[in-house]
Parts: C-alpha cells; sequence; structure tokens
C-alpha cells in the first residue's frame, strides 16, 4: 500500500491516507435531537454532500457531568447542560439503526463514548472503529477499555499537551489515529497551527487530521490537508438554528459538500502547491496565520479550559468529613466551568477507601485538601 502523509488508516476495507484520500466525518453528533427519522435525515443529507462517515455521540449525562455543572444558552434560552444531555439519551437499539443505515448507505458508522457503559453499548451492537473526544483524552479507564477492543480508534486533541497526548496514544499500540482540535466554539482560525500536524505525526507515528471548530467550511479543513492530514472532521447539521448544541458552529449540508470539494481538490497534490493553491484564494498572510508555527501549544482560545474541560475526580453527592471514598461517592466528570477541578483521573485507585478530612460539597472535584494524611 503506497503510504501518503505518512501511514494509512484503515476502517474495514477503506483505507485513508494512502494513495492521498482522505477521510471526511460529518460529526452528527446529537443534532437528531432525539428523533430516529432526523437522524436518518442527516445521514442521508452527509452522504450526498460526500462525507465517508457519519459520526455520532452515545450520551448518557451521569457518564460525562454532575448535575451541578451549569447551564447552556441555547436558541430557546439558558439550559442545564446535564438536562440537555438527558434529553438526548437514547438506548442500544437507536444507535443499531443508525449504524445499520449509515452502512447501507456506504457511510462509515463512528460513535464517541464518554464511559464505560457507553463504550460497551458500542461494542455490543458491533461497530468497527471508535472514536475518543478531546475532554476524554484523560479518562484512562475509558481508554483501556476501549484499546481491549483493538479496534481502530481516533483521538482528538483539543486542550492537550503533548504528554496528555503521549499517554492517551500509548494505550492503542499505534492502532489510532489523531485529530489536532482547539476546544472553543468558534475556534478562532488564526490559533490552529496546522503545522503542528507536521510536527505530531512523525512523533506519535500515526495517522493525523483535524476536528474543525471554525466557522469557514473551507479554510481550515483544505489547508490541514494540504500541511500532512488524512482526516477531516467537521460537526454537521441540517440548519444552524435548529438547537442542537453544537449547530451555531456544525456545517449545512451546502457548506460541507464546499469543504469535501476543497478538500477533494487539494488531496493529490504536493504541499507547498497544496499551500499556494488554498493562499491564491485566502491571500498568503491569511494562511500563513493559520498554519503558525508548529509548536505543540495550548491555544489562547482554549488555555482557560485546560483542567476544566478536561476529566477529574469529583464528588457524586455530599460526602461527609470522616466518610470513606469509593466509586458509589466519587466519580471521573468533566468540571466545566462552574465546578472546581479535582484530582487527576489516574488518582481514582488510590483515593479508594481514603476518609474525607472535611465536608465535600455535592459535586466539587475532589482535592488534596479533601483527604486526612
Amino acid at each position: 500500500m503506497k503510504k501518503v502523509n505518512g501511514y494509512p488508516f484503515s476502517i474495514g476495507d477503506a483505507a485513508f491516507g494512502s494513495d492521498g484520500r482522505c477521510l471526511l466525518i460529518a460529526e452528527i453528533g446529537t443534532a437528531h435531537g432525539g428523533s430516529l427519522n432526523k437522524a436518518y435525515e442527516l445521514i442521508s443529507a452527509a452522504k450526498e454532500a460526500g462525507a465517508d462517515c457519519a459520526k455520532f455521540q452515545m450520551v448518557f449525562a451521569d457518564e460525562i457531568i454532575h448535575p451541578r455543572t451549569g447551564s447552556v444558552l441555547l436558541p430557546g434560552g439558558n439550559v442545564r447542560l446535564f438536562d440537555r444531555f438527558k434529553a438526548v439519551e437514547k438506548d442500544e437499539d437507536f444507535y443499531l439503526y443508525l449504524k445499520e443505515y449509515a452502512e447501507k448507505l456506504g457511510l462509515i458508522f463512528l460513535c464517541t463514548p464518554f464511559g464505560i457503559r457507553s463504550a460497551r453499548s458500542l461494542r455490543n451492537i458491533g461497530v468497527t472503529c471508535f472514536k475518543i473526544a478531546s475532554p476524554e483524552l484523560n479518562h484512562f479507564e475509558l481508554l483501556d477499555e476501549v484499546a481491549s477492543y483493538k479496534l481502530p480508534t481516533i483521538l482528538s486533541s483539543g486542550v492537550s499537551m503533548l504528554g496528555d497526548i503521549e499517554r492517551a496514544l500509548a494505550r492503542f499500540g499505534g492502532n489510532a489515529a489523531l485529530l489536532h482540535c482547539i476546544t472553543s466554539y468558534p475556534a478562532p482560525e488564526e490559533e490552529y497551527n496546522l503545522r503542528v500536524l507536521g510536527s505530531l505525526q512523525p512523533v506519535f507515528g500515526v495517522p493525523v487530521g483535524v476536528s474543525d471548530h471554525s466557522l469557514d467550511p473551507v479554510l481550515v479543513p483544505a489547508l490541514s490537508v494540504a500541511a500532512g492530514g488524512c482526516i477531516v472532521e467537521k460537526h454537521f447539521t441540517l440548519s444552524r438554528t435548529d438547537g442542537g448544541l453544537d449547530d451555531p458552529i456544525a456545517l449545512t449540508p451546502e457548506d460541507f459538500s464546499l469543504m469535501a470539494q476543497a478538500v477533494r481538490k487539494v488531496e493529490g497534490k504536493e504541499r507547498e502547491e497544496a499551500i499556494d493553491s488554498i493562499a491564491s484564494e485566502f491571500g498568503r498572510e491569511r494562511v500563513e496565520r493559520v498554519l503558525g508555527t508548529g509548536i505543540k501549544t495550548l491555544a489562547p482560545s482554549e488555555k482557560l479550559n485546560y483542567e476544566r474541560t478536561n476529566r477529574s475526580i469529583h464528588a457524586r453527592r455530599a460526602i461527609r468529613a470522616g466518610e470513606a471514598l469509593s466509586g458509589d461517592n466519587i466519580a471521573v466528570l468533566r468540571t466545566e466551568k462552574i465546578l472546581r477541578p479535582g484530582l487527576p483521573p489516574d488518582w481514582m485507585e488510590r483515593l479508594e477507601g481514603k476518609k474525607a478530612a472535611r465536608d465535600i460539597p455535592d459535586g466539587e472535584g475532589v482535592t488534596f485538601d479533601d483527604l486526612t494524611s
């Protein structure tokens, strides 16, 4: 197999990164709003728009956040985030139907689990690959569970440092691909630093690509391919006013089609030739800002999210001073904006049986100060 952009990435019978072919992922997520018919409509639209893959999220709210996490502003007003996740919880059969429909149309079915329950449910319906979202890059219990399935896995790396990426990828033994990402909605295009793709690939020895949250349908996706990527993921919606969590920054079918055409246009070109062709359309100065330095750092727009969007150890309920800690009263959750961050997820086993030195409020992160000496 000819290797272009470094390494091929295979899912089933499809190989990407070989002969210049890129994997285009329509990240539908929860844009279906819990409706099977709308999900079918989204899959069909993704196929027509040029996607190779229809991606979803298997959501169980208590695997992701605590009920006290806070609210999110949506077109209908402020909505409690936990309630929003609860509203799109669906059973295993729902995702099995989506998988069968996507594969009937010739698309790869991809889905993100957020905990052990969702990972095992996806394995039960026979998925051929997995996707790990950026905030779960340090959810080591989940990573180890998914890695044990020995299936190709794509990991996003927003709001992460090189050490975070290294610890996550080490679990997959090379059976993985890595997506560069900026965890900001929308993400400023000038912060994408796409030259980092040429650094990440040889360092970690896996195919690379981009999960793009910027608003332009063409610039970052096409330039990421020119910079060495072979996977492009973009949020997908029927309308940016539909009310889904990610709909405001998602691509409509028309815009996704523009993106697909632009990527296919540059994917077979030599790197400098591809960059020059994009610069002729968007301007050299703008293109250079998006390409950046190639040095992996947290983007300015995501610095405040580090250790908050990621996972840490939180109290499932109020914990009284002197009470022993266990899986019954602590969990690895996203912190988000309101709650205080806790200890890193790899402290879970070490906390088992430790006693609380003081009362720990419901939902708050568990810190060193909360532990008896």
